[in-house]
């Protein structure tokens, strides 16, 4: 069979043959498809920015870091569910015995309150909380929660609920709450003596 007529040949309209022939096979010239192209090297480029970015310089939020905002937002979340619409000395309890919340909790504290009760509560310009004297109210939940979210701006306690979101304010009450009884050595007694406050953990 004459090669020009068979059905294998190629035909004027097909792309010409490469230059290189291996084993008496020669291959057509046919270039990828330019959106092919374009998409390739789009590719290609954006890899290298990202390592640089995420990886070289560290300027993005690594996976781990997605990860824990992630569940910090749930927790605040399922923090919110436990309190409800208004604060109760039953919900505030039960920010006080989730470990995971309370662990977001004493973060805020650190940043909000150290400036005033020191890194532990132990007190520095503001009162000592670990002790079994109070100032305002008798060391309950819902009373650490009127002077935490309305301040008490003649002692230079700022209204945190003017600053801070309801969750927040209940977490940072939360963890003042986890706190009493302890008795760390810090700022001495001021304000009232009570009793044990129920649901207190143990001095120590």
């Amino acid at each position: 069979m004459d090669d020009k007529t068979s059905p294998m040949s190629p035909t004027p309209h097909e792309a010409p043959l490469t230059d290189h022939e291996y084993d008496g096979i020669q291959e057509y010239d046919n270039p990828m498809p330019r959106w092919w192209l374009w998409m390739f090297w789009a590719s290609f480029y954006f890899a290298i920015c990202y390592v640089l970015y995420f990886h070289v310089y560290m300027k993005g939020p690594s996976i781990a870091e997605e990860y824990a905002a992630d569940m910090r937002a749930y927790r605040e979340e399922m923090a919110q569910r436990e309190v409800g619409t208004t604060p109760t000395e039953e919900s505030l309890g039960k920010l006080m015995s989730n470990a995971a919340v309370m662990a977001d909790a004493e973060t805020l504290f650190k940043v909000r309150c150290v400036q005033c009760h020191a890194a532990n509560g132990q007190g520095l310009i503001g009162p000592n909380l670990t002790d079994d004297h109070w100032i305002h109210g008798k060391g309950a939940l819902l009373d650490i929660y009127k002077v935490v979210d309305e301040g008490v701006l003649t002692k230079g306690m700022p209204a945190w609920g003017k600053q801070l979101s309801r969750i927040e304010v209940s977490k940072v009450v939360a963890y003042v709450g986890s706190i009493r009884g302890k008795n760390l050595p810090g700022k001495p007694p001021e304000g009232e003596k009570v009793g044990p406050v129920a649901g207190a953990p143990a001095g120590g």
